[in-house]
């Protein structure tokens, strides 16, 4: 997945801004036509030109989220984060971030 992200980056010439929105989590992807319910409270809305410091800015949250056993359980088993790591080490971005919290 990584890789296929990178491709489409460099195509693009890095000219992305990534939004990840992070409401009624479920184990399931939102690709799926009947999720489980969601399992975790919400996380809020975060946003990068980076796609790998974005990932990595999602997952820490819910790493540290007293709810967020079965999310946890769903990355590893999935390889989540090895592919947040892959990225990294090709070029994708980068796994520091710097959280910039906007109220409104």
């Amino acid at each position: 997945m990584a890789e296929a992200g990178k491709s489409v980056v460099d195509s693009l010439n890095g000219k992305i801004l990534y939004i990840n929105v992070m409401n009624r989590l479920s184990v399931d992807c939102d690709c799926n036509g009947n999720p489980a319910e969601p399992d975790m409270h919400d996380i809020g809305i975060l946003a990068s030109l980076d796609p790998v410091a974005l990932d990595k800015a999602c997952v820490d949250p819910v790493y540290a989220a007293p709810d967020g056993q079965s999310l946890i359980q769903r990355m590893e088993s999935r390889n989540g984060i090895r592919t947040i790591n892959h990225g990294a080490e090709i070029g994708l971005g980068s796994l520091q971030y710097e959280l910039v919290k906007l109220e409104g």
